[in-house]
């Protein structure tokens, strides 16, 4: 297939649309990466998988992906409306540490997240802290411009010189107007942002001087700034969750078509929430981290099966229920990949279905559902195995990694008389059991779905 077959729903113009690149074979990717005051959880990453299935699309079709991601360290208050504490500097008083500490802390926990889950690493990961003085530089290309004005507080872009402010998320200004919910200190209009923040004479971990006062960029600016530095002024893709359409990534956009007199990104695309009981995963009292479902007896991989059975623009609910499936799932999945003699080629009429479900706007539900065709199908056995390995690489479920381990007899016999005594509430005894397994070289991993695996130490 070639690359105009590729197709992506665009979030500024609501349609579905050719995908068609800067530059020949080389996108431009901005993904919006986390802010480090505390651990991410299963609903943020499944933005990153959503960003790491694209990314992997556009390279099997012959693409070159710079893909720049940020890491917020600075600048993100509590509120969007430009009030109440950095979220930095809360997340430092509450670990009883600096925000320096913590901003290093919590992106390793991130990385090895991304890591555990099979995420591609991104070209550049750039940290707001380490790019201040282009947020500052960006700044002053907009006050030379006349689109700020400074506060008590802060300088401020002031979004009534830009008429089309809010045309990603179809912003109803007027009716903004009308019933005013943000606090509005001395900024001139509701959807007015802060650009930078002045420490107000109290001080800070994270503060730097400028050429307006001493204090500290706001979360926007950051990723106007990098973007430009890494991407140009122009670029193909900017990416992030449906909570950036509203407000951060509107503001992104004000900010440069402001400096340069255009919108940075060509296509706009966003992931949607993780929902449990219905609720977006961060409003339901539930934190629920990658390390909790490990802890649960899942594995990483059994999440990422589970976020690959939604598209990435509908709402998933989370339940343990379903994750169990996805487990069991996969790993049936992987029996079948190691039953299968290697050597075959990839078959040329299921290639072209799996193309045409992934390049029309990642349809992974789809796709998944063509794995098991393939496995039902007619053709031969070690084409099976090249044409499900071909679609793993969109997967990214590392099935090619998978190695089919005999287990001798006498050790599933005690796996599953060690099974059996769990069940009946006799865990000392079964406790025996695991160490006679494990004389054998072999141990069992038990998980919350009342199943378990067996594995050479």
């Amino acid at each position: 297939m070639t690359q105009t077959t590729l197709q992506f729903y665009n979030t500024l113009s609501r349609q579905l649309m050719p995908f068609d690149s800067i530059g020949p074979l080389r996108v431009g990717l901005y993904a919006c990466g986390p802010t480090v005051y505390d651990y991410a959880h299963v609903g943020n990453l499944r933005t990153y998988l959503f960003v790491d299935t694209l990314k992997r699309v556009l390279q099997l079709n012959g693409y070159q992906v710079n893909h720049v991601m940020n890491i917020t360290d600075v600048g993100h208050l509590v509120s969007d409306g430009d009030s109440g504490e950095d979220k930095m500097e809360k997340g430092a008083r509450i670990q009883h540490k600096s925000a320096w500490e913590i901003a290093t802390f919590f992106e390793s926990a991130f990385l090895a997240d991304l890591e555990r889950l099979n995420i591609l690493k991104p070209s550049i990961t750039c940290r707001a802290t380490e790019h201040i003085q282009e947020q500052i530089s960006f700044i002053q290309s907009l006050e030379e411009k006349g689109y700020t004005y400074q506060t008590s507080d802060g300088i401020y872009f002031d979004t009534e010189k830009l008429p089309d402010y809010g045309k990603l998320a179809r912003l109803d200004k007027q009716g903004l107007l009308a019933g005013i919910r943000v606090d509005m200190a001395e900024k001139r209009h509701p959807t007015d942002f802060a650009l930078w923040k002045f420490s107000g004479g109290q001080k800070r971990q994270m503060e730097w001087q400028s050429p307006w006062g001493i204090g500290f960029p706001g979360w926007h600016i950051e990723c106007s700034a990098m973007a430009e530095k890494y991407l140009g002024e122009t670029f193909d893709i900017h990416i992030g969750g449906e909570d950036h359409i509203p407000v951060h990534h509107t503001n992104e956009i004000a900010q440069c078509q402001a400096k340069n007199g255009k919108v940075q990104a060509n296509y706009w695309m966003h992931g949607y929430f993780l929902n449990i009981n219905n609720e977006k995963i961060s409003k339901s009292g539930v934190s629920l981290r990658l390390e909790s479902l490990i802890e649960h007896g899942y594995e990483p991989l059994a999440y990422r099966y589970l976020t690959l059975t939604s598209h990435y623009r509908s709402h998933l609910s989370f339940s343990w229920e379903g994750l169990a499936g996805a487990q069991k799932t996969l790993r049936r999945l992987r029996d079948k990949i190691t039953s299968l003699p290697a050597g075959g080629n990839i078959d040329s009429q299921f290639k072209a279905e799996f193309l045409g479900y992934i390049n029309r706007d990642l349809n992974m539900p789809q796709a998944l559902a063509l794995v098991w065709k393939v496995i039902e199908s007619e053709i031969e056995p070690a084409d099976k195995k090249s044409t499900l390995l071909y679609f793993d690489q969109i997967f990214g479920l590392d099935l090619g990694k998978v190695v089919r381990v005999t287990i001798p007899d006498e050790v599933q016999r005690l796996a599953e008389q060690r099974q059996s005594l769990k069940q009946q509430g006799r865990y000392d005894e079964a406790d025996s059991i695991r160490d006679q397994i494990l004389a054998y070289g072999y141990q069992v991993n038990d998980s919350a779905d009342r199943l378990y695996t067996i594995t050479p130490r």
